[in-house]
């Protein structure tokens, strides 16, 4: 049946499993932690929190509103809101084939990192550093990139239910489980109190006039839609899937809570560890790679708790890759069911896979830079490939198409989601879901993609 139609979630709890699965990724296990260390800690949180609140939770409900009453994925689904609006998207389908571009590589890696810990328990350590740089610099990391890619295909595969729903209701508990025991270990080492008053106690270093705040906003805003997964197709294509009987504002709510609550807890592994062990806040890729395989060489117990932490970040990366890959192959079919022709996930997750294969090789090969195999595509002032596609995704279609849709939500068919909320509940939250979707949100989101504009593209 998956080859005549798309497929559809089997329950609620599948759902939003998946769409957890596609939100918590490296966005929160290295990126929220990572950010909140260059937006200074508590002051980066509490924007965010601002953000979540007045920009995601009305998003994450507009679009699994949209995808759900559609029945389509995003291009189809912007076309029945408003012809004109298609644009938006076809630029928010564009999003997940840059993501998929670099999102395998890392996966690879963290594969990598996960069998190489597997070693610890033998008493074979291994130096961080100089493993990290032989990853990027070694062509044979691309074998590792294949097998992650290799698995998401493997599991999109198995359609909406058979692989997303199966694995993601499997991965996701086991994530946060597997995350809560690191938080425990990571907050009982000598010296972490450090890292979480850098986390929770109230300063406001670098906020201390409207540059300050205006640059830690937008950091905390790009870093909301990637964590989210928002404008990237991915959660109008799994709204699409969903049974008209769930309650949407429930689990708009639950995702962009679960979200919020893994990247928490990501800050709360990540810091503690890292002010344990001297280890500064703001290190980027190397916070994961090189920053927490120091801490477990050093840590009692080290070698269970790395093996631990590597095969929760594989399983964030895993879902997330998939959600990607979903987001686009979602509105491939689409167009093949208009034009009359089988829903065929094979050939188009082939498709998919072929572009997935492309891009995650270009980023391999450059190794973050480390490599001059394809500095020729380090374009739009940027010096690595990795940063080319997250700059294009993250740093502006994004925010971008998130604010476009906040307009078209929010002025020119306003109440259109109205109807779909309240098929299976009352619309509890409608009065603060208009005033945000029609001033608050697209003020910020305005700020954000100025912001975002001027890092990525006029720096």
């Amino acid at each position: 049946m998956e080859q005549q139609n798309k497929g559809q979630f089997n329950s609620n709890f599948g759902f939003l499993m998946a769409a957890l699965g596609s939100a918590v990724g490296l966005g929160n296990l290295w990126g929220f932690p990572y950010k909140m260390g260059l937006g200074g800690g508590f002051a980066f949180l509490l924007l965010y929190l601002i953000l979540l609140v007045v920009v995601g939770y009305p998003l994450v409900l507009s679009e699994i509103a949209i995808g759900r009453k559609s029945q389509k994925a995003a291009i189809e689904a912007y076309k029945e809101i408003h012809p004109a609006f298609t644009f938006n998207g076809v630029l928010q389908t564009i999003v997940p084939f840059f993501l998929i571009a670099f999102y395998c590589t890392f996966g690879g890696y963290v594969m990598k990192y996960f069998f190489k810990s597997l070693g610890m328990f033998a008493g074979n350590q291994f130096e961080p550093g100089p493993l990290f740089d032989e990853t990027l610099a070694n062509a044979s990391s691309v074998i590792w990139v294949l097998i992650f890619l290799a698995l998401t295909v493997i599991i999109v595969l198995g359609g909406v239910s058979g692989g997303i729903e199966k694995f993601c209701k499997v991965a996701m508990p086991a994530l946060f489980v597997m995350l809560v025991i690191i938080v425990i270990r990571s907050c009982t080492l000598p010296g972490a109190g450090e890292g979480l008053a850098f986390l929770y106690k109230p300063h406001f270093e670098g906020m201390s006039d409207a540059a300050g705040i205006f640059n830690t906003l937008k950091l905390a805003g790009s870093q909301m839609f990637f964590s989210l997964s928002l404008a990237s197709g991915c959660l109008i294509a799994y709204g699409s899937y969903l049974d008209k009987k769930e309650n949407l504002e429930n689990d708009a709510a639950i995702i962009a809570i679960g979200d919020t609550c893994a990247a928490l807890l990501a800050g709360m592994a990540i810091m503690p560890a890292c002010a344990a062990y001297d280890i500064e806040f703001t290190r980027g890729p190397g916070l994961l790679f090189v920053a927490m395989p120091t801490v477990f060489n050093d840590m009692k117990g080290g070698a269970f708790f790395a093996l631990l932490f590597w095969l929760l970040v594989f399983f964030a990366c895993l879902s997330s890759s998939i959600g990607m890959m979903e987001g686009g192959i979602s509105a491939i079919l689409d167009s093949r069911i208009k034009a009359g022709k089988s829903a065929n996930r094979f050939g188009v997750t082939m498709i998919m896979t072929a572009w997935a294969l492309i891009g995650n090789l270009m980023t391999a090969l450059d190794g973050l830079g480390a490599r001059t195999t394809m500095t020729w595509f380090h374009i739009l002032g940027n010096g690595t490939v990795l940063d080319v596609w997250d700059d294009i995704a993250e740093g502006l279609l994004m925010p971008l198409t998130g604010l476009i849709m906040a307009i078209l939500i929010g002025w020119i068919v306003p109440h259109y989601i109205d109807d779909e909320v309240e098929l299976s509940s009352e619309f509890k939250s409608k009065g603060f879901f208009n005033f945000c979707i029609k001033w608050l949100g697209p003020i910020f989101m305005v700020l954000i993609v100025i912001g975002s504009i001027q890092d990525y593209f006029l720096a």
